[in-house]
């Protein structure tokens, strides 16, 4: 169980404690105790430190509003903006001391070659973070670490083998590989997972009304209702019923896992809640 609390302010009080309560609840244990990312920076300086020294980082005192008034840099999404290779100081890419400080941030010096990402659920994938993304933040003007470079270090700490998660994090894992090999390592397997979105096709979100966990178990839904939608969705029942945990291992196969994005419907909502 990893506690990844390094997003600053939008990070809501008790949540937690509120996702930790939802998976026992589901019955979803863990083994130790939860590593806490904000406990300890040494880790994430360490790597730092290493990627300085080999001069594949770099600071950087350029706004993201300074980035988007580029020509080269167009958005990337509603959240990203672009670092062209154009905009990297002439000082990029030579080994120096990891100085960290408040309103600098340091970033990563992305290649210009393609990143094959090989992926257990969608097979082979190529990125070019360097059009992507191009030189993405490591240490954030915050000083702290950011989400690519802080994933990366706690999965080494952790020895984690195969990480699991939704595909509209499958070029992250781009960027994750060149940091893995970097601190030279190899990265996990990876596995990116259809998203569940509303019948509008968009990612289901409050737009679609309050489907939080928390929310049907306040209703007085049973964990085994939720677990058997998502073996319905899955493939691994042919109709919508209550299944436990425990009964979900014994059905649990990979080979038919959805391919494609799942609906959330009235009808999954109706089911939940009768």
């Amino acid at each position: 169980m990893r506690i990844e609390d390094f997003d600053g302010p939008r990070i809501r009080a008790g949540s937690d404690q509120s996702a930790m309560e939802t998976l026992r609840w589901l019955g979803v244990d863990w083994d130790g105790e939860p590593l806490v990312q904000s406990t300890d920076r040494n880790p994430y300086m360490q790597a730092m430190n290493l990627l300085a020294e080999a001069g594949l980082v770099y600071p950087c005192t350029l706004s993201r509003r300074d980035i988007a008034s580029a020509a080269s840099a167009p958005q990337e999404g509603d959240h990203e903006t672009r670092f062209p290779e154009t905009l990297r100081p002439p000082e990029a890419g030579i080994p120096r001391a990891f100085e960290p400080q408040e309103g600098v941030h340091w970033r990563f010096l992305v290649p210009s070659t393609p990143e094959p990402v090989q992926d257990e659920c969608s097979g082979d994938h190529e990125f070019t973070p360097a059009d992507d993304c191009g030189d993405f933040v490591a240490w954030t003007v915050r000083n702290e670490p950011s989400y690519q470079l802080a994933v990366v270090v706690d999965d080494l700490r952790q020895n984690i083998t195969d990480v699991i998660r939704g595909d509209d994090l499958l070029s992250s894992a781009a960027r994750q590989q060149l940091i893995y090999r970097s601190l030279g390592a190899t990265s996990p397997r990876w596995w990116h997972l259809p998203l569940v979105r509303g019948a509008d096709g968009k990612r289901l979100a409050k737009r679609h009304g309050d489907t939080r966990l928390e929310t049907y178990r306040k209703q007085g839904v049973g964990p085994e209702k939720i677990i058997g939608l998502l073996c319905y969705w899955c493939g691994l029942t042919p109709n919508r019923e209550p299944i436990s945990s425990q009964d979900v291992i014994d059905l649990f196969d990979i080979s038919v896992l959805p391919g494609e994005d799942i609906v959330f419907t009235e009808e999954d909502d109706t089911w939940l809640g009768s």
